[in-house]
């Protein structure tokens, strides 16, 4: 399997080229989305040796993931796994979704904290299973951390469905669009790492906006 290793980024100067230098080191091709960033991310991960895709302005996270989407479809991988650039991802957690019986185009496999969550803030622990609960119910499959943005998506998910989410509800988009689709799911268990990184989840207005977005799906037929 030919994938590609997807990161979206903004103003992660102090932790990108560390991350690229160290998934580069197990021969892997990297891709780097700066989402506008007005720190030196972009230069720093293309110093590490990332393709270095940029935004002029800030978009979010949903505009930078397509963004990749669009580049990898563009080239010839057979999917792609999405970490983040804040260092909450670990690198060796990368082999849990290359050596799964499950990475293939037509699959997803996300990332699961659940597991092992002792080291996740309370309340983000909460919030995740309650979500996570719902996902799960409107997939009509078991996702056990449906936040998780570490996940292994296949090209054939890529080319079918069609994103619209500019922010962090393209987590569930992804979940749920693939699941209407006919597209299997499963979950492969990761490290939690919280270092006291300030998030740039907002959580009033991101919580409108998921719960906004699961209504419209739950009522939508396509």
């Amino acid at each position: 399997m030919n994938v590609c290793i997807l990161i979206p980024a903004y103003n992660e100067s102090k932790t990108i080229a560390a991350l690229v230098g160290a998934v580069k080191a197990k021969g892997l091709h990297v891709v780097v989305v700066d989402d506008g960033s007005v720190d030196n991310t972009a230069l720093q991960a293309s110093e590490a040796g990332a393709v270095v895709l940029s935004n002029q302005r800030n978009q979010g996270k949903g505009a930078t993931l397509q963004k990749g989407f669009q580049y990898v479809l563009g080239e010839k991988f057979d999917g792609v796994i999405c970490m983040d650039g804040d260092g909450q991802h670990a690198v060796a957690d990368l082999d849990q979704f290359l050596s799964s019986p499950h990475v293939k185009p037509d699959t997803i496999i996300n990332g699961n904290r659940m597991v092992n969550a002792k080291d996740m803030p309370f309340v983000r622990l909460y919030t995740n299973r309650f979500m996570s609960f719902l996902i799960s119910t409107v997939c009509g499959q078991k996702v056990p951390d449906s936040q998780c943005g570490f996940r292994y998506i296949g090209r054939e998910v890529l080319k079918t469905i069609k994103l619209t989410s500019g922010c962090y509800e393209i987590e569930s988009e992804i979940l749920i669009k693939s699941a209407k689709k006919g597209f299997a799911i499963h979950a492969v268990p990761i490290q939690t790492i919280y270092q006291g990184e300030a998030s740039h989840i907002r959580p009033v207005r991101d919580t409108i906006r998921f719960f906004t977005y699961l209504l419209k799906e739950v009522f939508s037929k396509s």
